[in-house]
C-alpha cells in the first residue's frame, strides 16, 4: 500500500512517499476505508517532527482527516449500517483516523476542522448572538471555519490575518464584519475602535496570541485556546485575567471525542444540520492537491502559510456524481459518519 510514512522524525518536505506499507488491520469496532480525499492540518507538520503532544511510535503514517468509501473487504461491526463492496455502490464516509495519508485507513471517529471550531465557539466559548468574536489566523483552516460558524450563528466577527490577500479571503468568503492586520504594532486599538471601545467577547486562538489579545477584550470575555501555530506556548500573567474577569478555556477536540463521544455526536449532528440547510458551506483551498505524492508539498505549503481555508489532497477520484446526506450513526460502535444514498442519488436510511 502507498502511504506517507514517517520512518524518521523530520519536516514533511524531507519525507518521501512509501509504496510498500502493510495495509491497516481493523481493530474492534473499526471499519476499513478506501481513502478518496484527505484533509491537511497544521498538527500534521508538528507530528512529523515529534513536536505535537500525540507522538506515535516510529514508523507511523501521517494524516488524520479523510473521506472515502467502506472497503470491499472491510469488517462491519455489529449494529453498524455501513455497506462494503468497493466501487460506486458502497457507502461513503468521512471521519478521523490516524494514518489518513494513505490508500486505506482504519477509522473509528470523526472529522476535525468544523467540529473543532463549532465546539470551541458554542460549547467552550459559550458564544451568544450579537457578541463580538475575534478569530486569529482567520484565513486558516480552523480560523475560516470559525469565522463562518460565528457569522451563521449570529455573532459579529473580526478576523486577523497577516496579508491583504488573506484578509480579502476572510471578507469575501466568510463575510466577516471586519479584518485586522495583527502583524502591525497596536492592532488592538483597531479592534477596540471596531467594537466601540468595548472590546471583543470571545477570542478564538489557534496561534498563541492570548497575552496580546488581553488588550482588546470586553468584561467577562472568554479566550478559547485551540493551538500554538506560532510555535510559542504562552505563560499568562494571572493579574491580567483578573482585571477584566477573563476566562481562558482549552479545546482538545481529538481528546474530547474519546472521553465524551455522545457530546461529539451532538456537535456533529448540529453541524450536519447547518451543512444540509445550506447555511454553512466548506471553503476549500484551490487548487486541490492531486495524489499522495503531493502530500509533502502540500504540508510544506501549509507550514509556509500559503494555504487558506481547508487544504485537501485527492487520493482517488470519485466516480459517482450522486450527492449524499449526512447520517450520523449514534448506535454504531465504530461511530464514523455515514453518507448513505441510493443509486439514483436519493437519501437512503
Amino acid at each position: 500500500m502507498r502511504a506517507f510514512q514517517v520512518k524518521k522524525l523530520a519536516h514533511p518536505r524531507d519525507i518521501t512517499l512509501s509504496d510498500d506499507v502493510p495495509p491497516p488491520i481493523a481493530q474492534k469496532s473499526q471499519v476499513i476505508v478506501d481513502v478518496y480525499a484527505t484533509g491537511l492540518n497544521f498538527f500534521d507538520v508538528l507530528q512529523a517532527q515529534g513536536k505535537y503532544q500525540n507522538r506515535p511510535p516510529l514508523p507511523f503514517i501521517l494524516g488524520a482527516e479523510l473521506a472515502g468509501r467502506i472497503a470491499e473487504d472491510s469488517p462491519i461491526p455489529k449494529g453498524c449500517p455501513f455497506q462494503p463492496g468497493g466501487g460506486g455502490n458502497t457507502d461513503r464516509v468521512h471521519g478521523f483516523g490516524a494514518g489518513a495519508y494513505a490508500e486505506q485507513v482504519a477509522s473509528a471517529v470523526i472529522p476535525l476542522t468544523y467540529t473543532t471550531s463549532y465546539d470551541g465557539l458554542v460549547h467552550r466559548g459559550q458564544m451568544k448572538e450579537n457578541e463580538w468574536v475575534l478569530v486569529h489566523a482567520g484565513a486558516g483552516g480552523v480560523g475560516l471555519a470559525a469565522c463562518q460558524i460565528a457569522k451563521v450563528l449570529g455573532a459579529k466577527v473580526i478576523a486577523t490575518a497577516s496579508t491583504e490577500e488573506k484578509r480579502r479571503i476572510c471578507r469575501d468568503k466568510a463575510r466577516v464584519d471586519a479584518v485586522v492586520d495583527y502583524t502591525q504594532t497596536g492592532w488592538q486599538k483597531e479592534v477596540m475602535k471596531i467594537t466601540s471601545g468595548n472590546g471583543v467577547d470571545i477570542v478564538y486562538d489557534p496561534v498563541g496570541m492570548i497575552i496580546p489579545s488581553l488588550k482588546c477584550v470586553n468584561w467577562n470575555a472568554r479566550i478559547v485556546v485551540v493551538g500554538f501555530a506560532a510555535g510559542t506556548i504562552e505563560k499568562v500573567p494571572a493579574n491580567l485575567l483578573l482585571l477584566k474577569q477573563v476566562s481562558i478555556v482549552g479545546l482538545f477536540w481529538g481528546g474530547g471525542t474519546e472521553r465524551d463521544p455522545r457530546h461529539a455526536a451532538e456537535v456533529v449532528l448540529s453541524l450536519s444540520k447547518l451543512f444540509s440547510s445550506g447555511r454553512l458551506k466548506p471553503i476549500l483551498y484551490e487548487p486541490i492537491y492531486e495524489g499522495l505524492e503531493s502530500v509533502s508539498k502540500a504540508l510544506t505549503d501549509l507550514d509556509e502559510r500559503k494555504i487558506w481555508g481547508k487544504g485537501v489532497v485527492r487520493v482517488m477520484k470519485e466516480q459517482s456524481d450522486s450527492h449524499p446526506r449526512v447520517k450520523p450513526c449514534f448506535e454504531c460502535p465504530s461511530f464514523v459518519l455515514c453518507l448513505a444514498w441510493t443509486k439514483d442519488g436519493t437519501k437512503s436510511q
